[in-house]
Formats: structure tokens, sequence, C-alpha cells
């Protein structure tokens, strides 16, 4: 049996009819960019994270961006950043003219050690990586400490807790993604800033559609970045679901590390006080290439996140980082292997995923 990572067609098919609906709703309504579905949207995600305020955005990486730009977080400025994350989360500290500082993370979580965090910065970015949130007491205490602006990358962490908080609503400011893979994802592109600050959620609002208030009248210089109605309507409809798919990641999650618990494999772990939503499901292992390669000739599709990890790629190596400067994170990198965990599969295909591990594993 052939095991897809990621099948869209099941995503879309998850929604029936409804689907179909939504988009002759859009298409009729006259209204394209930033109108009534994504203020519903809007106000709807809001309220799913228990903040006040979220700013629809046309990706995760600007609804980063914005966070700072909206902060006046730019050039001469050095913000913290976790060493093993998706690069996105470095580009949106460049995109603004400050410079990411790269900080290691914990073996168990894959998020960022608290215990590496230095007070040079101006910012620090923690994420809640793999769906799993980072450790917020710690890392407000932190902040606090020494005064630094934090903001939540909960691109992969829609609808996770944090001592019975949402994600999202964990740091001053916090970017969402709704890549099609997401937990919570559209047909295409789109992001969102959610936050409990009124100015700050006003100042992204501006910064997204060139500074406008009303149309032609910059009041400051923005970008564009605008969550389209056709998304936002996916989204909506998406996020009524997006509970109930969790738990189905969970199932999931359970069945592999009991399928699992034997083979020698490094297995995901959560801590107390996180309650994890399982974007991805990643073991580790020495010979990862070669079990991934069996894993393929079984017919089960695996991904690598993320190598290279950011500070190794070419665009990072330019600014003077290399080898061994983040050694937690290299060797995370060089062992990870994230198992299918679509809330569609059937218990079937995650039995069959179990088998082949094992078997590739030499089980």
């Amino acid at each position: 049996m052939a095991v897809a990572f990621f099948d869209p067609r099941r995503d879309e098919g998850a929604v029936g009819g409804d689907l179909d609906e939504a988009i002759a709703r859009v298409r009729s309504s006259g209204s394209l960019v930033l109108g009534p579905e994504v203020e519903a949207f809007e106000s709807g995600f809001a309220a799913f994270c228990g903040v006040g305020h979220c700013v629809g955005v046309g990706n995760g990486t600007d609804a980063l961006q914005l966070l700072l730009r909206a902060d006046g977080v730019g050039p001469g400025d050095e913000v913290l950043v976790p060493a093993y994350t998706a690069v996105a989360t470095w580009m949106a500290v460049s995109l603004v003219g400050a410079t990411p500082v790269g900080v290691d993370v914990e073996a168990g979580t894959f998020c960022l050690d608290t215990s590496s965090l230095t007070d040079r910065a101006r910012a620090v970015i923690g994420v809640d990586l793999f769906g799993h949130p980072a450790d917020w007491d710690a890392i407000s205490r932190f902040a606090s400490r020494h005064d630094l602006l934090v903001y939540e990358d909960a691109a992969q962490a829609h609808g996770a807790f944090w001592r019975g908080r949402r994600a999202g609503s964990l740091a001053r400011g916090a970017a969402f993604s709704f890549y099609p893979t997401k937990n919570l994802g559209a047909l295409g592109d789109g992001g969102a800033v959610t936050t409990d600050d009124p100015a700050l959620a006003e100042h992204v609002r501006l910064l997204r559609t060139y500074g406008w208030r009303r149309r032609d009248a910059s009041e400051i210089k923005g970008l564009n970045s605008r969550l389209d109605e056709l998304q936002a309507a996916v989204l909506r409809l998406k996020l009524a679901r997006l509970d109930a798919w969790n738990e189905r990641r969970r199932e999931i999650a359970s069945r592999y590390l009991a399928g699992l618990a034997d083979t020698g494999l490094r297995l995901p772990t959560s801590v107390p006080g996180a309650e994890h939503v399982w974007h991805q499901f990643v073991v580790t292992h020495p010979g990862r290439d070669e079990m991934r390669a069996r894993l393929a000739e079984a017919g089960i599709q695996t991904l690598v996140h993320y190598d290279p990890l950011p500070h190794l790629t070419l665009a990072y190596r330019a600014d003077g980082w290399g080898e061994g400067d983040l050694a937690v994170a290299e060797r995370l990198s060089s062992e990870a292997l994230s198992l299918p965990i679509s809330p569609h599969l059937s218990d079937s295909e995650v039995d069959e995923v179990v088998a082949g591990v094992r078997a590739a594993a030499g089980f």
C-alpha cells in the first residue's frame, strides 16, 4: 500500500460540498480581497486563539516581518531565533534589516533551549515547532529580565495549548501560516497576525496595504500583503473542523508512539503543560537517509525538516555561520525524519507506516 505524506485532495474532500458553496459565494459576492470573508475569518480566528485581534496577511513570513516592522525592529537590531526552524523564521528577521542570532534547541522537543539565550538582542522569536509549543514561561521570564520584545512563530501550531492558553496568545504578537500543508491550511498561501494589543494590530493593518487607511492615502511606508476572500472562506470552513482534526492527529501520534516504542528510534516527546497538535511526527535515527530510502521503496513517503538548517544555507553562511556553531540542532537535522500524519489517514495506513518503519529500522 502506498502512503502519501500529504494529499491536498483529501483535505478538500473532508469539507465536502461546503467547499464548492464557499467558492461560489465568493465568486458571486463581487469582493475578492480584504472583504467580508476576511473580516469574518479574522473575528473567528481571534476568538479561537483567545486574543482580541487577528489581521489576515499574504503568508506566514509576511506575518512575522510585519510584526517586527510594526515595533520598529530593523537595521542594527539583533533578534534571537531558534536554530531548528524553517528558514522563513530567519528570513523574516533579515527582511526588516535586522540580524538573526541563532540559538540552539532542546533535543527532546526541538524547541528553543532557553538556557542558551543571550541578552544582547532587541527581541526573541519562539517557534512552536512541529505543533509543540515552546517553553513560553522561560522565554517570558528571560525577556522580562532583559527588556526584550517577544514574538511567537505559531505557523505549525494551530490549536496547540501552553498551560491552558492557545498558540497565538503566548507573546506580544504571533505569526501564523495557512500554507496548504498546515493543520489549518488554505488552497494557496495565506497568513495572519494575532495579538491582544490593539495598537499593534492597527499598525499591522496599515503595513499590510501600503499604509492605507483609505485608498491611495499612504500614512506610512507599507507592503502589499493581503489575505484574499477565497482563502478566508476556505479557512472559515476548516476552522470549524480544526479541533477534531487535531484530535485525529493525536490519535495517529499515539498509534506511532506505541508501535515504534521498541525500535531504537528516538521518538518525539511532549513536556508537561504542552498540548501538542502534531503538525509533524518526527523521529530521529543515525541511519536516517538509509531508512528513508527503504521506506520510499515500500511506497511510504517521508520528508526531512530541515536539512540544511537556516544557518547552514548559502544565504546565512555568507554572514559567517558554519558547521559546529549550533551543535544540537545540527545533529538533529542529520537524523530527523518526518512520518505521514495527515488527519485523513486511515488506521490501516498508519499501521502500514508503523510496519514499514519497523522493517526499515531492522525490526
